[in-house]
């Protein structure tokens, strides 16, 4: 490890550094060096025959440093670097029994704080404000933070998938679609729910919220390394589920109208250190135990007239957080509730 060395003056301002022999004996690093001789490592690593490195990011770091980016840039030339992030996201994508015991907590923390935010929710206050009750609600139960910034979209500005203005007003008789989760010991957790505004479903809301909810529970059970199923096979399946969703309420759509407006993004994504993990490992590979992914479906009805009119301006997503099982999937938001009826009950409940 190369750390910042010690220095009274900068901790003075800033707190305590660990320093070398604190990176070794708190961190548990083999070697640690003060971080004004990495430049001099760096030069000697790239004789080395085989180098795994990547690309500086545009975030500060060591490696970001002008002098450092030019030496890197100078080995490209008379070496072929190797890529290290692809093999740490090898390690990370199977998590170990430990990693599913802080994502459970994590995932129990960020549902709590939504069944408060359900019963917080009332007409007239703002997205922003419950943006706030999120925040404050993990906060208090451990999370350091919000995982990311959430979307928290009443009525039709749901139908804009990364809405983060969360900046309006919330009305009587919309729904309020929020995206969120906090991070427990750099885990994040990663929910959303959908529930009305005045705590009770009108006929519409509720046929469109069931219809997402029945997509959701179907692909949660698909969640097992014996479907022998990736995530892109579970999305090819989840549209299949939802046009026959939408057919039962008197939807007529073709698979384009579903792909490409009421259903355009996909059933799930890998999750872990990062909110979307993994970012090089394809959706195609097979499901394995105890990877950690979100199945997250979602009905978003515009303004047009080929849809029924009762339904325009209705979002809905519903996602969880699930574990892979060998034959049973583990939903780590399962305590978030879901169902209709749980829902409106959670909505008429008094915050404590």
């Amino acid at each position: 490890m190369f750390v910042p060395p010690k220095s009274a003056h900068a901790e003075l301002w800033d707190g305590p550094r660990t320093g070398v022999e604190g990176a070794k004996e708190i961190f548990g690093a083999d070697e640690a060096y003060d971080n004004s001789r990495f430049t001099s490592f760096l030069k000697d690593a790239m004789n080395a025959d085989h180098l795994f490195i990547d690309s500086p990011s545009v975030n500060p770091s060591l490696l970001s440093e002008d002098r450092n980016k030019k030496i890197i840039e100078a080995a490209k030339f008379r070496k072929a670097l190797k890529p290290l992030s692809i093999l740490i996201q090898e390690l990370r994508i199977i998590k170990s029994d430990n990693e599913i015991d802080i994502m459970k907590k994590s995932g129990q923390i960020s549902s709590k704080a939504f069944i408060q935010a359900m019963k917080w929710t009332q007409p007239e206050f703002s997205e922003a404000q419950l943006w706030a009750k999120l925040d404050y609600e993990c906060r208090m139960r451990g999370s350091s933070m919000l995982a990311y910034i959430p979307v928290v979209a009443g009525g039709p500005n749901a139908l804009s998938l990364h809405y983060v203005r969360n900046d309006m007003k919330l009305r009587d008789g919309d729904l309020v679609l929020v995206d969120c989760g906090g991070e427990y010991n750099g885990y994040a957790s990663d929910i959303t729910r959908t529930w009305p505004v005045n705590g009770k479903f009108t006929e519409p809301q509720r046929e469109i919220y069931q219809a997402v909810l029945n997509v959701n529970k179907a692909c949660i059970k698909m969640c097992t390394e014996n479907a022998k199923l990736s995530l892109h096979a579970i999305h090819t399946e989840s549209m299949k589920l939802m046009k026959r969703e939408l057919d039962a309420i008197g939807f007529s759509v073709t698979n384009s109208d579903l792909e490409n407006m009421l259903y355009p993004h996909h059933v799930g994504h890998y999750l872990g250190l990062d909110v979307h993990d993994l970012h090089d490992i394809t959706r195609s590979r097979r499901l394995k135990k105890n990877m950690v992914i979100t199945i997250e479906p979602g009905l978003y009805i515009p303004y047009d007239k080929k849809f029924p009119s009762k339904y325009h301006g209705i979002g809905v997503r519903i996602e969880d957080n699930v574990v892979i099982g060998e034959e049973t999937p583990y939903v780590l938001t399962a305590t978030a509730p879901k169902e209709v009826i749980d829902i409106e009950y959670c909505c008429k409940s008094t915050s404590e």
